[in-house]
């Protein structure tokens, strides 16, 4: 068969441990890789739109180093893989599978039109370990508790990662292509960019050199120091692993062989890698996860909608040092430390008691390492409404919580405290005019006492329950 095979490209932007692509290299055939700016992707918020735009940008030069290209179009996928497939003559469409609740429906849409046609349709394996479906406890149901999924999985052999082709067999005639910037995916991003992309770290070779250099510097002192905010105990593969700029299983065989090798980490470090498959194993088997509370009786607790104070968190101007350092992170790098995170998310939920789904959409705009199922899953958990053996007592103090992992400020300092320091200034040069804060505007005093806010979390969460006043 000398027909060519189109690759659906979407979040697994590499050419290494590419199930579907390799599949396609198998049969000898022509290959036609594309990427679809699609609905789903229109929906991005300004951060990760841009972000992925990026992507694709380098990947298109990867494929470009194997004589291959990448045909870029926008639309619905059905409609623009139709379209190929007459002006290609492929008759077969392999592509990564995603388990995301939206790209889920898309796909399904996608491969029973195709199949219809008489097209080979197929999915592989994608960004996951293990496929959602292939987890189970004992009775056959899906785990709704971290440590039980944990265990289960530990255990279990994952394959082997697939190596890198050296090149990809052209077809006879390329397709048309549209042009990446016509796309304008930065579009939203404005004067942020400039600033963003200064943290940014783009493609697969630069994901696999993060991760070098993560189990060369790091992976040992992971468990010990990964919750303090200024120390580089992280291996920030967050941004990577959203775009599948590298494989879970590459970087689950790298570190365990470092675990075998003595890393003290190591185990805690694979533990956090699976808490992402778990999020993914949640959405899967919870479809809702990203809009509803995954405990229902929580649809009854009072949540506070967008409101004034939640606008003083998404500016970085609480006047809580931990939280407001943890937003301008946020706005200056396009990530967040993972500390900082649950941070944030306790004061918006807890002490403001605004709604979970406020910061989701929040975070949702800005993270460059958005990823939908871990989103949403880590809002609901610190929120309490999430899959938590004991959410309600939960409640994280910014105060303690600085005196315990930034004793000497440090990470306040530096995008805060100190106006000498490089991120400082940059939260100023990234944020939006109609912001009105400048270097000159004073610092405010705290939105909220800690004790008040801590109180009255506790008494709308008995109030939920039945009960009256703190416990």
């Amino acid at each position: 068969m000398t027909n060519p095979i189109i690759i659906w490209f979407r979040r697994d932007l590499r050419i290494s441990d590419h199930v579907a692509l390799s599949k396609a290299i198998e049969t000898g055939r022509p290959i036609i890789p594309v990427f679809i700016c699609d609905p789903i992707m229109e929906a991005l918020g300004a951060a990760p739109k841009w972000r992925f735009g990026l992507g694709v940008e380098h990947f298109a030069k990867t494929l470009a180093a194997l004589g291959s290209r990448l045909i870029l179009r926008r639309g619905e996928p059905l409609a623009e893989l139709r379209d190929l497939i007459r002006e290609t003559g492929a008759d077969t469409v392999y592509w990564s599978r995603a388990y995301d609740t939206d790209a889920i429906a898309r796909d399904r849409v996608v491969k029973a039109g195709l199949q219809n046609d008489g097209i080979d349709a197929q999915s592989h394996q994608g960004h996951v370990l293990f496929e959602p479906w292939s987890v189970a406890n004992k009775s056959g149901g899906y785990f709704k508790v971290y440590t039980p999924f944990w265990k289960t999985v530990r255990g279990r052999q994952v394959d082997a990662c697939l190596p890198a082709p050296k090149s990809l067999s052209p077809p006879s005639e390329w397709p048309e292509s549209d042009t990446l910037t016509d796309w304008q995916l930065g579009r939203d991003m404005r004067r942020g960019a400039d600033v963003v992309s200064r943290y940014i770290c783009v493609g697969e070779t630069n994901a696999q050199a993060r991760l070098d250099a993560f189990l060369d510097d790091a992976i040992g002192d992971y468990q010990r120091e990964r919750d303090f905010p200024n120390k580089p105990s992280t291996s920030r593969l967050s941004e990577n692993l959203t775009y599948g700029e590298i494989s879970p299983r590459m970087i689950w065989h790298s570190a365990y062989v470092a675990m075998q090798k003595g890393a003290q980490g190591g185990e805690h470090f694979l533990k956090e890698l699976v808490w992402r498959e778990y999020a993914y194993h949640l959405m899967y088997h919870f479809p809702a996860l990203a809009d509803q509370n995954w405990r229902s009786e929580w649809d009854t607790f009072h949540w506070l909608p967008d409101n004034e104070n939640a606008e003083r968190w998404r500016r970085g101007m609480t006047g809580e040092p931990m939280v407001d350092a943890a937003m301008r992170e946020l706005y200056i790098t396009g990530t967040m430390h993972n500390r900082m995170r649950m941070i944030a998310a306790s004061y918006l939920t807890k002490h403001l008691r605004t709604d979970w789904r406020v910061g989701r959409d929040w975070f949702a705009d800005c993270l460059i390492d958005w990823d939908p199922a871990a989103n949403a899953m880590g809002w609901q958990w610190v929120a309490g409404c999430g899959p938590d053996a004991s959410p309600y007592f939960r409640i994280f103090n910014p105060a303690t919580q600085g005196e315990k992992f930034d004793k000497q400020q440090l990470y306040r300092k530096r995008f805060l405290l100190d106006d000498t320091r490089a991120e400082y200034r940059a939260f100023f040069a990234a944020i939006p005019k109609s912001w009105h804060i400048t270097p000159s505007t004073p610092y405010p005093e705290p939105a909220i006492s800690l004790a008040d806010g801590r109180k009255a979390a506790l008494d709308a969460y008995a109030a939920m329950r039945g009960g009256v006043g703190e416990i």
